[in-house]
C-alpha cells in the first residue's frame, strides 16, 4: 500500500471548525510525529484490515465502523482454521490473505499480532474523530473472552539470551574476510552499547560517530538519532571502548567508510557496497552469524543481543540502573526480569538439600 494511502487514514479530516491552513499544519504534525517504523506498521495493518472486510462483507472500510464488523473480526482470527472445512468462509477468506502476502498461514495469529491490528484499526478512528467499536462492551467482552479461550501467554522475543559465552562463540566463527570483519563490529558494536534494537544499528551513519577520542583513550561515541523508547533530540550519547571500539573502527578503515551508513552490504567479491545494511538485513546477518557457529535455527532472534546484555550484566553484578542507562529501556521495571532470573541462579539458597548431606 502506498504512503500517502495509510497517512489518508491517519491524519485529521477536514472539520467545520478547522481552516484548509490550520488542517494541513495538523496533517504535516501527524505524519511528522509518526516514526517511520509505527507509519510502516500502519500501513501493514490497514492493508490487511481493509482487505479482510472486502473479501468478508465485500464492502470497504467505514468510519465509524459497526459492532458487528469489529466482532467478526474477533471472532475470525480467535480459531485456528487450517482444520476447518475448505468451504469455511473464514477459511476461505483466510486462504485469499494468505495468496496476497498478507497472512502468513492458516493458524491463528498470535495474541500481539491481533492487539496490534486492533490497536491500530482504533487508532484510525480516533484520527478521524469518530468512535471506534472496539470500546464498547459487547466488543471488549468477545475480546477478554478471546484471550482466554487462546490460554497462553505470547512468546518472548528471545528464546535465549546472547550471553558473553554465546557472543564469543559467534565472534570466532566469523570469517577473516571484509564480510566476516563487517559481522564481527556489527555484532560488538550492538551488543557492546547495550543491547541496540536492530533498527537502531541499521540507522547508524558515519555523522553519528565521534572518534576524537579514539587515538587517546581507544573510545568510540554513538549519537542515536531515535529509538523505539527515546524521541530525537532525547537520546544520551552512548560509548564504545575496547575490543568493540577498535574492531568498529578497522572496520571503518577496511570498507573505506567516511560518509554514509556505518554497516552496509558487501558483495560476494568481498568488496564493500554504497547500500547500508535494512532491518531484515542486520537480522540476516544476525542469523548466519549464529548458524556459523553451530546454534540450530531459531536458537534465538536479533533480539538475543539485548536481552543478552542485560543478562550478562546481572550476572557481572552490573547495577541495572548502569545497565539500563546502556540499554536505554523505557523503564526499570521492563530490564529488571533479566536480573531476577540472574538472582534465581545465583541465589545461595539453591544449594540448601545439597548442603545437608
Amino acid at each position: 500500500m502506498e504512503r500517502d494511502a495509510v497517512e489518508h487514514y491517519v491524519t485529521y479530516l477536514p472539520d467545520a471548525d478547522i481552516d484548509a491552513t490550520l488542517q494541513a499544519r495538523l496533517d504535516e504534525l501527524s505524519r511528522a510525529g509518526t516514526r517511520p517504523n509505527t507509519l510502516r506498521a500502519y500501513e501493514r495493518d490497514l492493508a490487511y484490515i481493509s482487505a479482510w472486510k472486502r473479501l468478508t462483507f465485500g464492502r470497504d472500510l467505514e468510519w465509524p465502523e459497526s459492532e458487528a464488523v469489529a466482532l467478526r473480526f474477533i471472532v475470525d482470527h480467535s480459531e485456528s482454521l487450517a482444520d476447518k472445512p475448505t468451504r469455511h468462509p473464514p477459511r476461505r477468506v483466510a486462504e485469499a490473505l494468505v495468496a496476497a502476502k498478507l497472512r502468513r498461514s492458516l493458524d491463528r495469529p498470535a495474541p500481539a499480532t491481533l492487539d496490534r491490528r486492533i490497536a491500530s484499526w482504533r487508532k484510525f478512528h480516533n484520527q478521524r474523530r469518530v468512535e471506534s467499536p472496539f470500546a464498547s462492551a459487547s466488543v471488549r467482552e468477545a475480546r477478554r473472552n478471546a484471550r482466554r479461550a487462546i490460554g497462553h501467554r505470547p512468546p518472548p522475543k528471545a528464546a535465549k539470551p546472547i550471553t558473553i559465552d554465546v557472543l564469543e562463540a559467534i565472534l570466532a566463527a566469523c570469517p577473516t574476510t571484509l564480510g566476516g570483519m563487517r559481522d564481527r563490529a556489527l555484532l560488538e558494536t550492538a551488543w557492546a552499547s547495550g543491547g541496540r534494537r536492530r533498527s537502531e544499528i541499521a540507522a547508524l551513519h558515519h555523522d553519528d560517530l565521534c572518534l576524537d577520542h579514539f587515538d587517546t583513550k581507544g573510545i568510540v561515541r554513538l549519537r542515536l538519532i531515535q529509538t523505539k523508547t527515546t524521541d530525537a533530540g532525547q537520546v544520551p550519547t552512548l560509548a564504545l571502548s575496547g575490543r568493540a571500539a577498535r574492531h568498529l573502527v578497522a572496520w571503518l578503515d577496511a570498507a573505506q567508510i567516511k560518509a554514509g551508513p556505518v554497516f552496509r552490504a558487501v558483495s560476494k567479491s568481498d568488496r564493500p557496497l554504497e547500500r547500508g545494511l535494512t532491518d531484515s538485513g542486520v537480522r540476516d546477518v544476525i542469523r548466519a552469524a549464529l548458524r556459523r557457529a553451530g546454534f540450530a535455527k531459531g536458537f534465538t532472534s536479533a533480539h538475543g543481543l539485548r536481552s543478552g546484555f542485560l543478562t550478562q550484566a546481572a550476572r557481572d553484578g552490573v547495577s541495572m540502573q548502569a545497565a539500563v542507562r546502556l540499554s536505554l529501556h523505557r523503564s526499570i521495571e521492563q530490564a529488571s526480569r533479566y536480573y531476577q532470573d540472574a538472582e534465581l541462579e545465583d541465589n545461595p539458597a539453591l544449594g540448601l538439600l545439597d548442603r545437608r548431606r
